[in-house]
């Protein structure tokens, strides 16, 4: 398999788009999650998306494959919520391991399929922010009350992790990262499976600015954000998810001026109208998306939520061509962040 660091010096990679919008499209029902494995389950089961790679699997092999015909370099996952913690709500965390291993196989089937010599298909495993935080109190009148832990949460995450590199991701990708500290327990659960494994494989760290406020839940900023896990030595820093693209190009923009690695960025198709529905058209959300790589912002460009394989295929087509982002020279300094950042420059 070419490297995909090399490929990301050379030209604006592709990632793929929202696969629960594409799932909603289907409109799915109990049955359909169930199948045949799980038609006694306990407990329902409409809405565990993961699920449906064990129960419905061509539906989601035609999912990866149409964003793939698009022009998709990176097929993600089906496995945004693959993790022990985010299954309990199903009874289901003995699945979470099997979850991850069959999302991994289909995702990697399809971008073999699809992979040239010319132009090969990576995959990313992907890893959720699972349902709970570290940082924020579920009680507004206890605030030190937590329902995770670090050690739990860093357990949780390298059980999926460990799941999605055996079963041959090309990438781990940490997406819609709305509190740090979770971020902080997968980044030490990824590095001390590459530590035990004696392996090396590419980090893309994805974070998820909720609002206008210019923060994540957890109230940081994009600068701070980046120093909190700068030392998970990430191939890409990014953004993804909660707004349009037209809110985020300032986000992206910062963090391409401090981030000493690559730049990824995947919006939602604008934010949600009052039906649930995004309604940014491809080609309305490839101009904005061409402009960020115009103005030399990016490594690698999609969607997020709302988006679909005509999306991307806008998107891979307003990219072609681009010059991608040169890391810049910045010089060394200690770097550190609470809510915000704190830089102290050399003498």
């Amino acid at each position: 398999m070419s490297d995909v660091k090399a490929a990301l010096a050379e030209r604006i990679l592709v990632i793929d788009g929202a696969m629960g919008t594409m799932i909603q499209n289907h409109d799915p029902d109990e049955n359909d999650y169930r199948g045949k494995r799980f038609a006694d389950w306990d407990s329902d089961l409409k809405g565990n998306n993961d699920l449906l790679t064990l129960s419905k699997p061509d539906l989601i092999r035609d999912i990866h494959a149409q964003y793939a015909e698009q022009g998709a370099d990176i097929i993600t996952t089906n496995t945004f919520s693959a993790t022990t913690i985010a299954q309990a709500d199903y009874s289901m965390e003995s699945l979470a391991a099997e979850m991850n291993q069959a999302s991994a196989a289909l995702a990697r089937e399809v971008a073999d399929e699809y992979s040239t010599a010319d132009r090969p298909r990576w995959v990313a495993g992907v890893i959720g922010p699972t349902n709970k935080t570290a940082s924020i109190s579920p009680d507004v009148n206890d605030p030190g009350k937590r329902n995770t832990s670090f050690l739990e949460l860093a357990q949780a995450y390298g059980e999926a992790t460990e799941a999605l590199l055996d079963s041959g991701v090309d990438i781990i990708l940490m997406e819609t990262i709305f509190d740090t500290l979770n971020a902080k327990a997968a980044v030490y659960a990824f590095r001390k499976l590459m530590r035990e494994r004696g392996e090396d494989v590419p980090l893309m760290i994805s974070g998820t600015i909720t609002d206008a406020s210019g923060r994540t839940l957890s109230g940081q900023t994009t600068e701070a954000f980046y120093n909190s896990v700068a030392h998970g030595r990430p191939m890409t820093m990014g953004l993804n998810c909660a707004l349009g693209p037209d809110a985020l190009r300032e986000y992206v923009a910062e963090l391409s001026r401090i981030a000493t690695c690559y730049i990824h960025a995947y919006p939602n198709a604008g934010l949600p109208n009052e039906f649930g529905e995004y309604d940014l058209a491809p080609d309305e959300m490839a101009k904005h998306i061409g402009e960020w790589a115009e103005s030399g912002l990016l490594n690698i460009a999609g969607g997020c939520c709302g988006s679909t394989p005509e999306h991307i295929g806008a998107i891979a087509e307003a990219v072609a061509g681009a010059t991608p982002r040169q890391i810049p020279d910045i010089k060394p300094a200690m770097r550190l962040s609470g809510l915000e950042p704190f830089t102290i420059s050399a003498a």
